[in-house]
């Protein structure tokens, strides 16, 4: 069994963002100015190692170190598509890939088409604009998924399942609208496996990311997702987050709340689906550093403005575990996903913090063992 973390790579300079951001733009730049909205508010997140360039071989390997030595098997990588070419790819390839596999470290890939939009911060009352669209058409498709195939299936530490290369895409909706309904989503598919096939890798696993609601703005309109998993051959189904699930009914929703509706959740959504459900975990959630700081939070303008997990103590991240793992041996799941290991913007990270340090990842290594 793996245990995979979500990893979200906007902390580093790329060029895109210093277009739309300034020179030497990352999104600690979002994080540093965060702070406390409400009573209460556990804010500012302060990394307990400091902002540092994930970029930078040398500073990937320290987190590698820190997974693995706390039972994280593996990383699967949000991996962007976005006019013909990647983006945010640079600690994948420059810092991970040439060091994972003497490591013992695996990596996949989520390919996160979403559209993305000006959220880094947000202002209210401004419209929401699209930076890049996350459709794609066959040939984009195509393109982008050869890029796969070639620079990432080969390698030693690419995560496969059963012998196979685990895909997972982030929006079904979007690649539909991109490559012109259900039909010619499912021959770009099958065409895909036939090219991995082809290049030596074998059968794709591939694995959608379900929702029942939207978070971010651009998260695609909701569709019948079981039908669709079937239409399209998909392999397995996963989550990316709680909250594409459960709702908060409160500012502040206290963790273990959601873990009750989360453990339940992984039942219903192993019932809706022909295809295994690979169980998700989540640290936390709190969007709040991608909003203008002077702005009033109001969780009725839609994310980023949105309630709020509180109360994510290492302690009920650990409960949240041991459910999963009493889950994982009654399924036999060879997968459970966690968010994230970094998505310090939206408080739902494993990284060490000033405030809980290395707890939550010590969870982990207490529930499951660094050596399984």
């Amino acid at each position: 069994m793996t245990i995979a973390a979500y990893y979200f790579p906007n902390y580093h300079v790329d060029p895109r963002n210093e277009q739309w951001h300034g020179d030497g733009w990352t999104e600690w730049e979002v994080l540093k100015k965060a702070g406390p909205r409400f009573e209460g508010h556990v804010q500012p997140r302060v990394p307990l190692h400091g902002c540092e360039d994930e970029a930078d071989p040398a500073v990937m390997a320290r987190k590698i170190g820190m997974a693995t030595d706390h039972g994280v098997d593996a990383f699967i990588f949000d991996w962007y598509w976005y006019g013909g070419r990647p983006y945010l790819e640079r600690p994948l390839e420059t810092a991970f890939m040439p060091i994972a596999a003497d490591q013992d470290m695996k990596f996949a890939v989520m390919w996160a088409n979403h559209h993305w939009t000006n959220i880094h911060p947000w202002k209210s009352g401004t419209q929401a604009i699209t930076l890049e669209s996350g459709n794609v058409d066959a040939a984009q498709f195509h393109a982008a998924t050869e890029y796969l195939v070639d620079r990432y299936f080969h390698h030693p530490a690419y995560l496969r399942l059963d012998g196979h290369p685990y895909l997972s895409i982030y929006d079904l909706s979007t690649l539909i609208d991109g490559l012109g309904g259900i039909e010619p989503t499912r021959a770009a598919l099958d065409d895909l496996r036939a090219r991995a096939a082809r290049a030596g890798h074998g059968d794709v696993h591939l694995n959608a990311i379900t929702r029942d609601q939207r978070v971010l703005p651009q998260d695609g309109v909701a569709l019948d997702e079981a039908v669709l998993v079937n239409r399209l051959g998909f392999d397995s189904v996963t989550s990316y987050v709680w909250v594409h699930h459960h709702a908060l009914p409160t500012l502040p929703t206290p963790y273990p709340d959601v873990l009750e509706q989360a453990e339940k959740g992984w039942e219903d959504l192993a019932a809706r689906f022909d295809q295994p459900y690979y169980p998700n975990v989540t640290v936390g959630w709190d969007p709040s550093p991608r909003t203008v700081q002077s702005d009033r939070y109001n969780p009725g303008l839609g994310y980023p403005h949105t309630n709020i997990i509180s109360d994510c103590t290492p302690e009920y991240f650990g409960q949240a575990l041991e459910r999963v793992r009493e889950y994982v041996e009654k399924t036999r799941s060879p997968l459970v996903t966690i968010n994230a290991w970094n998505e310090w913007t939206e408080g739902t990270y494993l990284e060490p913090d000033t405030l809980h340090e290395y707890g939550h990842l010590e969870q982990i290594r207490r529930v499951f063992g660094s050596n399984r």
